[in-house]
């Protein structure tokens, strides 16, 4: 047995599947909504503690040896080109394998809660645990075809979670929205895989795990493509799959539609889970990355783009959840900044804190909507600081947590974050990053003033949430306000030891951590006079152009709309179904043999007229060709 072998890795993801038969083939008969929501929370708390002992031991091992490995059988073998299906348990999958089974747990016990009383209760389960094991299968994956199968089972599972309901045609459409823009980026991501497989193989490496990949990857060096060098291209390929999944500009418009599904499940897949899959899969193939400085470059001017132009549309949403998935994109805007920084460590920093405070957002987001039966509109809440109490102070954590509040964990990664973009990326990008932070500060805080400080806006009578949905919403608020502080230091330690912490800040980072924590706390203090509803329409009325246009979203789903969709289904009826579909298919290949045996049999009917001295004659006929033949 190889010496890193560790036969239990498996079990951390057979205790999800398990969950999802369970529930999925026996729930609604056997269990019920109470065990079945029970059964599900169990098995990602079982997955949750199989992580945490993987990490222990990998603690026990040296920092140069942490690294445990199984295998579970030779999956593809064909000539010289093997893939295993096997998983690997690194610094790296080991944070994100207990972000994900921590945090999912969480939102698992907030479910039994929140959908109570559901007819899907049980089904709605079964595909949380199902999402959850393909999930830890992308993460803990030992080669990146199985990272693709995981990969594109998050992306399934997405696709039944958020059109859950699916007896409502918006939030069907939602769902398969979601679904095919994100089948448009893996496109883009199985090319680049592709690639990267046929060209390494063509250089004699071995094997696709990615110990073999990181030693192979020099080779790419040398190679040019359509007069690009082939680590560039890869990169591309892989990046531009990675802006499908986790929502960065052209393919992140499917996330806001994406809270058409249960608040849950906003939580989980839009803020601690799938959407992070990309800046995962950057982190771990960061040896790629780094022979590739142009794509860097173009994965940094992306997030910085996506990070800026979603903040700018959450600053006049009215649906709670909108705005939050607004956000969502912003701050994976910002993941991607730091790995096109070269920073990775930094981005998986901030992959971490923005699970805590904003998962704690959606969950509180869906504690109001709870209390408020059912109403999403900001304008039609205020006041609930007082029949919300503990959702309030909640909400408070991750609000300060998001807006960069010194001391919260929101602020570490954040300011982390724009010292290596201002070193790496210069202050151009800097400053659009700290413009950001200013404008994310600014509409969280809008959204906390609208739901909870200002005056009712409507006569609903609010109710406070149930200990199954407030008690996760505090151990996510308690590692909001101290989860940056807690991992600003080991974290680095734990995924590179060979550069360990960030050091103390120079004058210089100082100076910029001033500016960023002054940028933020301005967005805060706007807040507040800008949203009284004299200013707020003064500011409507005088910019209604400017309004009309950043509260639309730029009309972008619109111009998608006009210059891809509508064209591609004028293209698929009138030629893919009338002239292929219909007329080759069904014409040539059903309808036309059909037809010709239908007018065989009129022709043979005519023969069977009845009438014996013919069938005389003809047997006569047949009789003497037959000897003819024969002699």
């Amino acid at each position: 047995m190889d010496a890193n072998s560790y036969p239990l890795l498996k079990w951390i993801l057979a205790a999800p599947l398990a969950g999802f038969l369970l529930n999925g083939f026996l729930g609604k008969r056997l269990l019920g909504e109470k065990a079945g929501g029970a059964a599900a929370s169990a098995a990602i708390l079982a997955s949750f503690v199989l992580a945490a002992a993987a990490f222990a031991h990998l603690l026990s091992l040296p920092p140069e040896a942490r690294l445990l490995r199984e295998t579970l059988y030779s999956w593809i073998s064909a000539g010289t080109f093997g893939v295993d299906a096997a998983f690997r348990f690194d610094p790296l999958s080991a944070v994100m394998a207990l972000i994900v089974t921590g945090v999912s747990f969480l939102i698992h016990v907030y479910s039994t809660g929140y959908m109570h009383g559901d007819a899907g209760y049980n089904r709605y389960f079964a595909y949380l645990n199902l999402f959850v094991f393909f999930m830890l299968t992308l993460v803990l994956a030992d080669n990146p075809l199985v990272m693709f199968v995981g990969w594109e089972g998050v992306g399934l599972c997405s696709y039944l979670l958020i059109g859950f309901w699916y007896e409502d045609p918006e939030k069907a459409s939602a769902g398969k929205k979601a679904f095919i823009t994100n089948r448009v980026g893996d496109a883009g991501f199985l090319v680049g895989l592709m690639l990267l497989s046929a060209l390494l193989a063509s250089k004699g490496v071995p094997g696709l795990d990615f110990a073999s990949l990181e030693k192979g990857a020099p080779l790419l060096s040398g190679i040019t493509i359509l007069g690009i060098g082939a680590p560039t291209l890869i990169g591309l390929l892989l990046f531009f799959g990675a802006t499908g999944k986790s929502a960065q500009f052209p393919l992140y418009v499917w996330l806001p539609d994406a809270m058409a599904g249960p608040t849950p499940v906003s939580a989980l897949i839009h803020a601690a889970t799938m959407v992070t899959a990309g800046v995962y899969m950057l982190a771990r193939l960061h040896f790629l990355y780094e022979l590739a400085p142009r794509a860097l470059e173009v994965v940094l001017l992306t997030g910085a783009f996506t990070a800026f132009f979603a903040a700018v549309i959450g600053l006049l949403q009215r649906d709670i959840k909108k705005v939050l998935a607004y956000s969502t994109v912003s701050q994976l805007g910002y993941m991607f900044m730091a790995a096109g920084a070269g920073a990775f460590s930094a981005s998986i920093f901030h992959l971490a804190t923005h699970a805590f405070f904003k998962a704690l957002l959606f969950l509180a987001a869906g504690s109001v909507i709870h209390g408020m039966s059912g109403e999403q509109d900001m304008f039609k809440m205020g006041g609930l600081r007082k029949e919300l109490p503990f959702t309030f102070l909640l909400t408070a954590a991750g609000w300060l947590a998001i807006a960069g509040v010194p001391g919260l964990s929101g602020f570490y990664s954040k300011d982390l974050i724009l010292e290596k973009v201002f070193e790496h990326g210069g202050p151009l990008v800097w400053g659009l990053g700290v413009l950001t932070a200013a404008l994310t500060a600014f509409y969280t805080t809008r959204l906390f003033i609208l739901t909870f400080l200002r005056e009712r806006r409507s006569q609903t009578h609010a109710h406070e949430s149930p200990l199954s949905m407030t008690l996760p919403m505090t151990a996510l608020a308690l590692l909001a306000v101290a989860g940056g502080f807690l991992l600003k230091d080991r974290l680095f330690v734990f995924l590179d030891p060979a550069h360990a912490a960030p050091e103390a800040p120079s004058p210089e980072a100082a100076k910029l951590m001033f500016i960023s924590v002054a940028a933020g706390l301005a967005g805060i203090a706007a807040a507040f006079p800008l949203t009284l509803p004299k200013a707020a329409n003064f500011l409507k009325n005088s910019m209604a152009q400017f309004h009309a246009f950043v509260f639309h979203k730029f009309y972008v789903d619109e111009l998608y709309d006009l210059a891809v969709i509508r064209p591609l289904r004028a293209f698929s009826n009138r030629v893919l179904f009338h002239a292929v579909d219909a007329g080759l298919i069904d014409g040539l290949g059903v309808n036309g043999p059909a037809k010709a045996s239908y007018a065989a049999g009129r022709l043979l009917a005519r023969v069977q007229n009845g009438r014996l001295d013919l069938y005389a004659l003809v047997f006569a006929i047949g009789v003497a060709l037959m000897l003819y033949f024969v002699i």
